[in-house]
C-alpha cells in the first residue's frame, strides 16, 4: 500500500464498552436458522448484519426480509447488497405464514429490499404477505417496515388495505446527508409517505427510524423529529450506526447512552406515543415492546 492509499483507507474505529455484547447461544437460536433455510426465507437480521440477530433469534424472533436478497437501490449504509432480481416467489407469503405458525409468533414485523423494478414496488406482495399471516396466525400482530414505493400511493393504499397494525417506513438519517447516504431516496418523499399513512390509515400506527453517528448535528436531529411530528408520525425509533464493512459509510462516532436517554425525553415531549431510542436500537428490535408502550 502506498501513502495515498493509507491516507485514503477507511478509518476503523474501536467499539467502546456500550457497544459490546456476548453472543447468545442456545437451541433455540439454532432451531429458527434450521427453519429460515427450511423455508428458504430471508431476515433482515441476516441480510442487514444487525448487532441484534443472536438475541432476536435465541427468543424466536425475526424480522422477514420478502421480495429477494438483493435491492435496486445501493444505500451507503446497508449491507443489502444491490443487484438484479428475479419476480417475487409466489409461495412466500406462506412460508412466511408457516414460519410465524411453527415460532408461535404474536408480533410479526414484514421488512423488503427495495424493488423499484417491479410496477408497484412490491406492495401486493406486501400484502399477500399479510394476508396470508393473518390466516394462519389470526391474533398476531403485524408490522411492517417498507421502502418509500417512490412516492405511489396506489402501492401505499395496497399495503393499508391489507390493515397492518403499524406501518413503518425509515427516514434513516438527516435530510443534508441523503445526498451521500441514500442518493436514490429523498428525505420529503419519505416524509409524504409518513404523512399519507397518517392521514388514510384510520387507525394503523405510523413508524419511522433515524441512525444516529453518520455526522449529523444535534439540531439536525431534532429537525427530523419535529418533521416526524408534523407529519403525524406516531412512534419513532432511534439507534447507532455501524457500518457493515469498511467499504461502507464512515462511523462518524459513537453516541454515549446518555445522549440517546436524552433523545428519548426530547421525542416524548414532542408527543410521540412511543419513542426507543439506544445504541442497539434498530427498528424492528423489541418491536412488539414498542408498539405495546404506543398503545399504554
Amino acid at each position: 500500500m502506498n501513502s495515498n492509499d493509507a491516507d485514503n483507507a477507511p478509518v476503523r474505529r474501536r467499539l467502546p464498552p456500550w457497544l459490546k455484547r456476548r453472543i447468545p447461544a442456545g437451541a433455540k437460536l439454532h432451531e429458527v436458522t434450521a427453519l429460515l433455510e427450511e423455508l428458504k426465507l430471508t431476515t433482515v437480521c441476516d441480510g442487514a448484519h444487525c448487532p441484534n440477530r443472536g438475541e432476536c433469534f435465541a427468543r424466536g424472533t425475526a424480522t422477514f426480509m420478502i421480495l429477494g436478497e438483493r435491492c435496486t437501490r445501493n444505500c451507503r449504509f446497508c449491507a443489502v447488497e444491490p443487484g438484479q432480481l428475479p419476480p417475487p416467489r409466489a409461495d412466500e407469503p406462506q412460508a412466511v405464514a408457516e414460519a410465524c405458525r411453527r415460532l408461535s409468533l404474536r408480533y410479526v414485523v414484514i421488512t423488503s429490499v427495495t424493488r423499484d423494478d417491479l410496477p408497484d414496488g412490491g406492495a401486493h406482495h406486501f400484502a399477500r404477505t399479510i394476508d396470508a399471516v393473518r390466516r394462519v396466525c389470526g391474533g398476531a400482530r403485524i408490522e411492517v417496515l417498507t421502502p418509500d414505493f417512490q412516492g405511489d400511493t396506489a402501492a401505499i393504499d395496497t399495503v393499508l388495505a391489507a390493515h397492518p397494525d403499524v406501518f413503518n417506513h425509515n427516514v434513516e438519517t438527516v435530510g443534508r446527508l441523503y445526498g451521500d447516504v441514500r442518493p436514490q431516496a429523498d428525505y420529503r418523499r419519505s416524509l409524504d409517505v409518513l404523512a399519507y399513512v397518517g392521514r388514510r390509515g384510520g387507525d394503523i400506527l405510523s413508524k419511522s427510524g433515524l441512525m444516529v453517528g453518520l455526522g449529523e448535528r444535534p439540531e439536525e436531529i431534532r429537525e427530523v423529529m419535529h418533521d416526524l411530528r408534523r407529519v403525524g408520525c406516531d412512534i419513532l425509533t432511534i439507534g447507532q450506526y455501524l457500518a457493515p464493512s469498511p467499504n461502507h459509510y464512515p462511523v462518524a462516532r459513537f453516541v454515549e447512552p446518555s445522549e440517546f436517554d436524552l433523545w428519548r425525553r426530547e421525542g416524548e415531549a414532542l408527543g410521540f406515543a412511543a419513542v426507543a431510542a439506544g445504541p442497539f436500537v434498530r427498528s424492528s428490535y423489541n418491536a412488539e415492546h414498542v408498539f405495546t408502550d404506543a398503545q399504554d
